[in-house]
Formats: C-alpha cells, structure tokens, sequence
C-alpha cells in the first residue's frame, strides 16, 4: 500500500509516496480482531460484574502462551505451564461463583452469559496481541499505532451503526455521560499507545500478566462506588489466580538475552585471532622496512 506524501520523507518514503513495511490487510486483520475483543469485553459488563470481568481476561495469558508457542516459536518451561494452569484453575473458581450467584442478581443481568463473551474477547486479544508483537519487534511500532488506529476507526464506526445504532439514538446525552465517554476514550487512546512500547520490550506475555493489576482496582471500586458485597468465592480464586502468576513469573527465563549475550561473547573472543593476525603483520612490515633502512645506509 503506497500513500502520497507531501514534503515529508523518511527512510519509508519513496519520491514522496509513503511505502508500508507490512501488507494494509494485516493491519485491517489487527485492527478487526482487537476492536471485536473490545466489543466483547465490553458487552459483558452488561450481563456480570466488574470483578469477574477483570479476573477472567487473565484468560488472555493462556491464549498467548498457547500463539506465542506455535507462532513466534517462545518455548516454556513445566513451571510456567505450571503457574498457567494454576490461573485456569482460579478462573475455574470465578465461574462457579457467577454460576451461584445467578440468582442474587436482578432478571437483567446473565452472569454465564457476560463469562462468556469475556473468554470469546480474550482470544481476540490473545491474536492482537501476538500479532502486534511480531509487528513492534520486526518492524516499526509508529506505523503499527498509525495504521491499526486508522482501521479500528472505520470497523468502529461501521460496527456501530450496524448492531448499536438503536442504542445510540437511545442515548440521554448529559454532562455525565459526555463526560464518561471522553475519560473512557482517553483511557482507551493511552493505553494503545503505551500498549507497542511493552510488546517490543517485554513481549505479549508479560504484558498481559501485568494487566492482572487491573484485578485489585475492581474489587475496590465494586465495594466502594457500587456498594456490592463479592463472592467469597472470588476472593479464592483471586488468591489461586495470584499463586499461579507468581508462580509463572518467579521461572520466567529470557533465552533470546542469554543467546545474544553468548553470541556477542563468541564474537568476541572470534575478535583475537584476527588481532593478533593484524598485529604480527604490522610486525612483519616494520621489520621489513627496517631492513630496507640498514640495506640502502649500507
């Protein structure tokens, strides 16, 4: 994809047309899968509480773990595995306590069903995230930011007035609410651009494990603003979810520095023969010059 450019050059402008490093559609692949995750994400809150919205993204980590292994070819140990399935198993735990606290909830809320839309969005953003992953450490991430912002813009909008456009035309415009929407869509503009900066130094998987924070400002804003007593339950799988990321953490390994820093080393030691090559040819064509110097006095 070339896009003219005017009085503007650099190094991916060509005669003043801008060259793309990666194919638009994959970009547009980007763009589609992440703004269905959002969607779905956020389509959930309708139908379950925060807290179990928040905790169940850490199914995202699963997900990654599973791309990453097969795609980018990142290879863990039984420990990590390990840490992983703890978190399954405390995600497990926040199922069952939505499952039992269907009936505390009014007529308008489906637990189950808002779960679910939140684990269909995570394997959304599992793809994203990968995705842009590949893209921040082999190419460049302003171009990533640039061009996945500008698709999610067009399948946004056409999103909305496909399946939304009833429930904006309902909307109460107030102070309030322009102003809910303005502090979410800050928010949400923050975080896109901070999000390729983490993926290129840290990588998919890390990241999303420190989105796991997130977890810990649910339950206080849960209790604090909407006044809503939490699950035992929850508490326990937040607890068995926080052992299998420590878990996780405490034996993450990075092979690619430790094959950098022995390839680094290799070359060099492999820089000494040659220094020494070099420094007994300078030796060489001294003591050669030397002997010219006695010969042509004599």
């Amino acid at each position: 994809m070339e896009i003219p450019v005017r009085g503007f050059h650099t190094p991916h402008t060509l005669e003043g047309t801008l060259v793309l490093q990666i194919p638009w559609y994959w970009y547009l692949a980007l763009a589609f899968v992440d703004t269905q995750g959002g969607y779905l994400v956020v389509k959930a809150y309708q139908y379950s509480s925060i807290t179990s919205v928040t905790l169940l993204d850490c199914w995202t980590v699963v997900w990654v773990i599973i791309l990453t292994w097969y795609a980018l070819g990142t290879r863990y140990s039984f420990w990590q595995f390990l840490g992983a399935g703890t978190c399954v198993a405390g995600l497990g735990l926040v199922l069952l306590s939505d499952a039992k606290s269907s009936d505390e909830q009014d007529p308008g809320q489906m637990p189950l069903l808002g779960d679910a839309l939140v684990i269909v969005g995570t394997v959304c953003f599992a793809f994203s995230n990968v995705g842009a992953e590949y893209c921040v450490k082999k190419n460049d991430r302003v171009e990533l930011v640039a061009m996945v912002g500008l698709f999610q813009l067009l399948v946004s909008t056409i999103q909305i007035f496909i399946f939304e456009r009833k429930s904006l035309e309902a909307i109460a415009w107030s102070p309030t609410t322009i102003s809910s929407f303005a502090g979410y869509a800050i928010a949400i503009f923050t975080f896109s651009s901070i999000t390729p900066f983490v993926l290129k130094m840290s990588g998919s998987t890390l990241f999303n494990l420190s989105l796991l924070t997130s977890d810990m400002w649910a339950v206080a804003i849960r209790l604090l603003f909407y006044q809503q007593q939490i699950n035992w339950l929850y508490y326990l799988a937040f607890s068995v979810v926080a052992i299998g990321l420590i878990v996780y953490s405490l034996n993450e390994s990075s092979p690619v520095d430790g094959t950098t820093k022995g390839t680094e080393a290799a070359a060099h030691y492999q820089q000494l023969p040659s220094e020494g090559s070099s420094t007994s040819g300078s030796n060489l064509d001294s003591q050669e010059n030397k002997q010219l110097e006695e010969a042509h006095i004599c």
